[in-house]
């Protein structure tokens, strides 16, 4: 069977994913009156002037509470939503500049890893067909291999025997399975970059550590790219070389992962840090979590969005906005008093 082709770049900082002041604003949808009574139209603010970079070759995380921005990212950086402002370059490619045609020629290097298998897997299409269907859509010249090429990638997977598997439906295979079928589905294209939206978190927790062992052996016998999307800090130090810290949908706190999680410099990422178990009956977190939830994204709060939350929160905090600076090597938070935690 043909093994699918490897992609190797020898740049070390070659960016393949460069985000810059990206913002997504998703206009509230109200009756004719309320609009003229208010005078204006509200905007649910997703996203509000990120920016970051993904090398190729790296799995960059983005971990936030529910509602902070991450999967709205992801969409952006893959084309799927078009941004309010802001630019998102995929391989030097402006995809703001790509009409229809071609950014969905450009989508075969682009692929995606869903939370839910079972929603986002045809249940009238058997594995085989449903994993292959992508070759059909972008390379229809090279039929007669189809099949060849889907089950080299299910074998990859470890969806073994693959020819007992190809004929199966959805429901007729356990869930990490499921999930396995959506990872060859992303791969069969061979694509560079993966966006992995909480690809684990409807498996059992008993297989959840072999999933995240075959995606960062994939990672490394294809050369891929991933954009690791995901609430759980304790997932992410398993997988991912940088991390990007999301609160209301701006950049918290971003740097390498020892970095990040040996010297959370944010309030915030100490929250979360502290949020994680530790496996020790003995052991009890002292940190106190920050009270209240997460303000609405239509009416943020003034100044550091965080500072209502904030346990080190002072007049400046509610007032001016922090920017994102590096206060180690690689290592930026966003915070006015970050200095207290070095």
């Amino acid at each position: 069977m043909r093994e699918l082709p490897i992609i190797i770049n020898n740049e070390e900082n070659f960016s393949l994913v460069e985000i810059t002041h990206l913002k997504k604003w998703f206009p509230v949808q109200q009756n004719f009156l309320d609009q003229i009574l208010a005078g204006h139209i509200d905007h649910v603010r997703a996203v509000d002037d990120v920016s970051f970079t993904i090398k190729r070759g790296e799995a960059f995380g983005l971990a936030g509470e529910s509602g902070s921005g991450k999967t709205t990212i992801g969409r952006l950086a893959i084309g799927l939503e078009k941004p309010t402002a802001g630019k998102v370059s995929f391989d030097g490619i402006d995809l703001s500049s790509l009409c229809d045609e071609d950014l969905r020629k450009l989508r075969r290097r682009m692929q995606v890893i869903f939370q839910d298998p079972m929603a986002s897997l045809n249940p009238r299409m058997c594995l085989g067909d449903s994993i292959s269907h992508g070759l059909k859509i972008h390379y229809p010249e090279s039929a007669a291999e189809h099949r060849d090429i889907t089950l080299s990638i299910m074998e990859k997977v470890g969806l073994t025997p693959p020819h007992f598997f190809f004929t199966k439906f959805p429901h007729q295979i356990s869930g990490g399975q499921r999930q396995r079928v959506v990872i060859a589905r992303a791969l069969i294209t061979n694509p560079d970059l993966i966006l992995a939206d909480e690809p684990i978190a409807m498996a059992d927790v008993s297989v959840r550590a072999l999933l995240l062992d075959l995606m960062v052996q994939l990672k490394n016998e294809l050369n891929l790219t991933y954009l690791f999307i995901t609430h759980d800090l304790a997932t992410a130090k398993y997988i991912c070389d940088r991390i990007g810290i999301l609160y209301l949908g701006r950049m918290a706190e971003m740097g390498d992962l020892r970095e990040v999680y040996g010297y959370p410099l944010h309030p915030y990422t100490q929250a979360l840090m502290a949020a994680v178990p530790v496996p020790d009956p003995h052991k009890r977190r002292t940190q106190i979590m920050p009270a209240g939830e997460i303000p609405n994204p239509i009416n943020p709060p003034p100044g550091c969005r965080f500072h209502p939350r904030c346990p080190i929160a002072k007049g400046v905090c509610s007032k001016d906005e922090p920017e994102l600076r590096e206060l180690r090597s690689g290592h930026l938070v966003a915070c006015h008093f970050a200095e207290q935690f070095l």
